[in-house]
């Protein structure tokens, strides 16, 4: 009898032990990152390793544009998403909306990765909300065996009749997009004078009219090489890609001058796992990850640590790094008040509804 007391209390005792370690292996199995990023962004085997290393699952949702990612975030994702990618430029809305929590420093030691020229920016400038992910530029990649050796390298591949080369896209992305179009009508890519947006709204409405549409993210990147458009409004990264998959396809930056961004990493106020957030977020700005994250997507890294494992030909490359000369000729959007965010929606809705 008392051996079998004494084994039913071992039993018990051992029962115990594993009913109190029981939740906190659970939780460590099931955490969940959310990830709502644009299309195309990442290396499946970063998530992959990272999976790995956190003993953690990723989920990716996709958009196309910082508006509507912010327009998903106020619908209810805030509580729904871990990270988001949002543009420079739309950073101090999010911020204005309360979308955005700060981040935890102490778990992204690799924050020290960061070239100077990224870092205490002007939209974050404590560097509070936000980390740089990945930076380029946005302008005209074409089909080079169907264009001519002798085209003029402008805005006007798009907005002028005399200069189209066959079916082109327009880039669905409204701040790219209005911003392209006043740099080509000679006037600062940020305007919102009244009278230089209502000229901006003619010019997109007419040139959508002829174009084969607007769409957005790596939409243009695809009709190049598919040969449905001779003509896209790409990202730098995206047009690269493209020239992987068929080197009949080149980039420029129009003369007139483009827009140059950066993508940040930034934790939603109400992420459902702002731990685990911050820990992806170090774990993209190690230097080895970092040199694999821009290897795989094109596009320059600001993380200076990561530079030295970047591939030579792309590091050398003007469309990925820009020399001084293109750098001179590109502008950062600018944050708008709401009151001018306000005229370039009106803008907007014209040019999509016509």
């Amino acid at each position: 009898m008392k051996k079998w007391i004494a084994s039913v209390t071992t039993l018990l005792c051992c029962l115990l032990t594993l009913v109190a370690f029981w939740p906190n292996t659970t939780s460590a199995q099931g955490q969940t990152l959310n990830l709502y990023i644009w299309s195309e962004y990442i290396d499946p085997d970063i998530l992959t390793a990272f999976e790995q290393e956190t003993n953690s699952r990723v989920v990716v949702s996709l958009y196309e544009s910082n508006e509507d990612m912010v327009a998903k975030l106020r619908g209810g994702g805030v509580s729904q998403y871990d990270i988001v990618v949002p543009t420079d430029y739309i950073v101090p809305t999010m911020l204005e909306l309360g979308l955005l929590q700060p981040l935890n420093k102490d778990l992204i030691p690799n924050f020290s990765n960061l070239g100077e020229k990224f870092v205490s920016l002007p939209f974050d400038p404590e560097d509070t909300y936000t980390v740089a992910y990945q930076w380029g530029t946005t302008g005209i990649g074409y089909r080079k065996d169907r264009l001519p050796e002798d085209f003029e390298r402008s805005w006007g591949l798009i907005f002028d009749p005399a200069q189209q080369q066959g079916p082109f896209v327009m880039i669905d992305e409204m701040r790219t997009l209005i911003g392209s179009a006043a740099l080509y009508l000679g006037f600062d890519m940020n305007t919102t004078l009244p009278a230089e947006l209502r000229q901006i709204q003619q010019l997109l409405i007419e040139s959508k009219r002829r174009s084969a549409g607007l769409i957005g993210g790596v939409g243009g990147k695809n009709q190049l090489v598919s040969g449905t458009a001779n003509v896209a409004m790409v990202y730098s990264g995206d047009a690269l890609q493209a020239a992987e998959e068929n080197p009949e396809i080149g980039y420029f930056i129009p003369k007139e001058g483009a827009s140059i961004w950066l993508d940040t990493l930034a934790i939603p106020a109400q992420a459902p796992h702002p731990e685990l957030a911050n820990r992806f977020i170090n774990f993209i700005l190690d230097a080895e990850v970092g040199a694999q994250l821009s290897n795989y997507n094109r596009f320059a890294t600001p993380n200076a640590a990561a530079l030295l494992g970047i591939n030579p030909e792309d590091r050398q490359n003007p469309a990925i790094y820009p020399d001084e000369a293109t750098l001179a000729k590109l502008t950062y959007f600018r944050p708008l008040s709401g009151q001018e965010m306000r005229l370039l929606d009106a803008l907007w809705t014209g040019v999509k509804s016509s």
